[in-house]
């Protein structure tokens, strides 16, 4: 029986050097584990790195271009009339010409102060600036024209009989309507 049952001083001899082996390598699993933990951690922290450094850097250009487009807007502000500033130059020009003649005929300052409006009519235009002027039997339009009065007419009822002052707009965007009579309903 002895040989079927090993000694109890073999299986204390063993044990201990099992156990010395168990811990070994759960300490060789637990530093593998540790170091792996630590190399992630590391590379964890490095994206997180970069990507903070993405965010700042896509901060700063979003501020340099909400500061680019505010220096545009507060220049286009301050600039906005100079090119019709300019259109009108020679308009003011033909004026001051017109006034420093003394002695010129009535026939000399008409042609001057037609010369001077097609200056004029011409400057508002190139700025997008158009006479609102509607002929005699247009229909009446209330985004156009403005009724100052409503006449007995041969006309269709609600259509422009006199333009009484033309109206204008700029870019499509009606600056004054044009003031006109309209024909009454028969």
């Amino acid at each position: 029986m002895s040989e079927n049952n090993p000694s109890p001083s073999k299986q204390t001899q063993s044990s201990p050097q099992n156990a010395d082996e168990n811990l070994m390598q759960h300490a060789t699993t637990e530093h593998d584990l540790l170091l792996k933990a630590q190399a992630e951690l590391a590379e964890l922290q490095a994206k997180s790195a970069e990507l903070a450094d993405q965010y700042l850097r896509a901060k700063a250009d979003a501020d340099n271009a909400r500061r680019r487009a505010e220096e545009e807007i507060s220049k286009a502000r301050k600039f906005a009339v100079e090119g019709f500033a300019e259109s009108l130059l020679p308009v003011a020009d033909s004026l001051e010409a017109g006034l420093i003649i003394k002695d010129g005929t009535s026939e000399q300052i008409r042609e001057g102060a037609q010369a001077t409006l097609r200056q004029l009519i011409s400057a508002l235009e190139r700025n997008k600036v158009v006479a609102i002027n509607p002929a005699a039997g247009t229909k009446f339009d209330p985004h156009y024209h403005q009724a100052i009065s409503v006449v007995p007419s041969e006309l269709e009822a609600n259509t422009v009989v006199t333009v009484l002052q033309k109206g204008y707009s700029i870019a499509e965007r009606v600056l004054r309507p044009a003031l006109v009579t309209v024909s009454a309903p028969k």
